[in-house]
């Protein structure tokens, strides 16, 4: 029987959620600073997967400003009803829980509906009598005895006022005594149960999904005694496949059930720089309740094709000419930019950066266009034209985790003398790895990782890299280094320093290969 690969969507894109509208699926994630948030995907076969675009792609949908990496959008759910789509997320720290709304998946999508609901990871159930009910996680109502110490809690939804009504109700603390974080909430109705799917345990190490039912949408749950049914916690460090959870179902037009859940991939030791990805597992249902991944009750690589309809992939493009009149979806920035700080038109079939104060290091929005690291080992190179005019200007290519943890491969002028360099930045303190004098207006760079050995290269044109500096340990791209929530970024980057600047760097491709 054929089969496909996990992860479906490799690389930091977690927290997801899924529906189906007849035989289309649509697939939102976190975006947590980043700018475009929630990106979308569509697919027909659950297993190849097209972004459409993102939820959230207006400045007025989403302030970001001054936020950490690891703030902003957290846990979107997707939901369809009755000709509309519904996305549900938070932005923390700017403004709490919301929604939107659009008839077309692809957008636009409406300005925010802010909702007075305290805590985070809002879901929307909509019932078969019509009522429509928030659902999410808050702060236990007795106060927090324990960090963590939070309920998933329920409350009606007005979709004419765009207001909760009603009174709040507890539904569960999640399956273990004394649990923490039960987060991630999702409501089913299946066979007149109503099943509420969490997570728990923090979306660290101890991650787990866990089910309790109702015969009432309010409650009582009772759990699954088989609880967790999802984790990978009882299976050690040294297990290459870690933290799953946040899980979200969904039945298929040929009443098959698969889940798609969040994991992360360790290697070079326990080290997740690709972050949390998206994976796809079957999902049986057996005395009343769901077995995730049943015959190993964990999460596997490999599984069998879904019964759908085969959907021939499409081979994306390893490098980009910035050909278009609008960026590739696959890219994003950091934060919500305040003015244009990057071109397609300025100079055709570049991507022009204008080079301005904001630095990679601070919490503004620097000239910082980025893509996710997908791979453990990859290749990413770009050409570049660029002359450095004054001291601290700099441009080049940038690996992010944080503000405060990243490398910057960068050529600059400093005291008078132009240079290549590469600067690891860990808990905010820089140190030059390694600089090198050289005067070119156009140069190459590359960045080639296998695992966790980084190597560095430039030159004047493809056939003459020259090693800068190899085997840098790029364990602080890792959130177990960093700390916070994110995967690792890398992407082109132009920054003044705090100067004023009419400078601008012209990169003419970016290419990006998993190896």
């Amino acid at each position: 029987m054929k089969s496909f690969n996990n992860p479906i969507l490799p690389g930091f894109y977690p927290d997801p959620s899924i529906c189906r509208v007849g035989e289309d699926y649509y697939l939102v994630t976190s975006s947590f600073a980043y700018y475009p948030g929630v990106p979308i995907f569509h697919s027909r076969d659950l297993v190849n997967w097209k972004q459409l675009g993102h939820v959230l792609d207006r400045p007025s949908q989403l302030p970001l400003d001054g936020l950490r990496q690891s703030q902003g959008i957290y846990a979107p759910t997707i939901r369809y009803h009755d000709g509309v789509f519904y996305m549900i997320t938070t932005n923390v720290g700017k403004g709490g829980n919301f929604f939107v709304t659009a008839t077309n998946p692809a957008g636009p999508w409406s300005d925010p509906y802010y909702l007075d609901a305290p805590g985070i990871d809002p879901s929307l159930f909509f019932d078969d009598d019509g009522k429509v009910y928030y659902h999410g996680t808050r702060p236990a109502p007795e106060g927090e005895k324990y960090s963590g110490n939070w309920e998933v809690w329920l409350q009606e939804l007005d979709l004419e006022t765009k207001q909760l009504v009603g009174e709040p109700v507890g539904l569960w603390r999640g399956a273990l005594r004394d649990v923490i974080w039960p987060e991630g909430p999702h409501l089913y109705k299946v066979n007149g149960y109503y099943y509420l799917l969490i997570s728990e345990a923090g979306t660290g190490h101890h991650h787990a999904s866990s089910i309790a039912r109702s015969e009432r949408v309010t409650g009582p749950y009772a759990g699954n005694p088989g609880n967790p049914i999802l984790t990978h916690r009882h299976l050690g460090k040294d297990y290459p496949v870690v933290n799953v959870g946040h899980c979200d179902f969904v039945e298929t037009q040929n009443g098959e059930w698969w889940a798609v859940g969040l994991a992360s991939r360790t290697y070079g030791g326990y080290y997740r720089n690709l972050g949390r990805e998206t994976f796809l597992m079957p999902v049986v249902w057996e005395d009343g309740w769901p077995i995730m991944s049943p015959g190993t009750g964990k999460l596997e690589m490999f599984y069998q094709l879904p019964d759908l309809p085969q959907v021939k992939p499409q081979i994306p493009s390893t490098c980009d000419h910035f050909e278009n009149t609008k960026l590739d979806y696959a890219w994003n920035f950091i934060r919500t930019p305040k003015e244009e700080f990057y071109s397609l038109s300025d100079r055709p079939g570049y991507l022009t950066l204008t080079l301005r104060p904001d630095k990679i290091t601070e919490l503004g929005n620097p000239s910082f266009v980025g893509r996710r690291q997908q791979h453990i080992n990859f290749m990413a190179s770009t050409v570049m034209e660029f002359t450095p005019k004054k001291d601290n200007e700099s441009a080049g290519i940038v690996l992010l985790q944080s503000n405060e943890y990243h490398f910057s491969f960068l050529y600059s002028k400093v005291a008078d003398k132009k240079v290549i360099r590469l600067v690891r930045c860990a808990g905010g303190e820089n140190k030059v790895i390694k600089e090198m004098p050289i005067d070119a207006s156009t140069l190459y760079l590359k960045v080639e990782a296998h695992g966790q050995d980084y190597n560095f290269y430039y030159g004047e044109s493809t056939t003459s890299y020259q090693l800068l500096v190899e085997n840098v340990d790029g364990r602080i791209l890792s959130t177990d280094v960093a700390g916070g929530f994110v995967g690792a970024e890398l992407g082109l980057y132009a920054s003044s320093n705090g100067a004023s600047s009419d400078n601008k760097a012209y990169f003419d491709w970016f290419e990006y290969v998993g190896l």
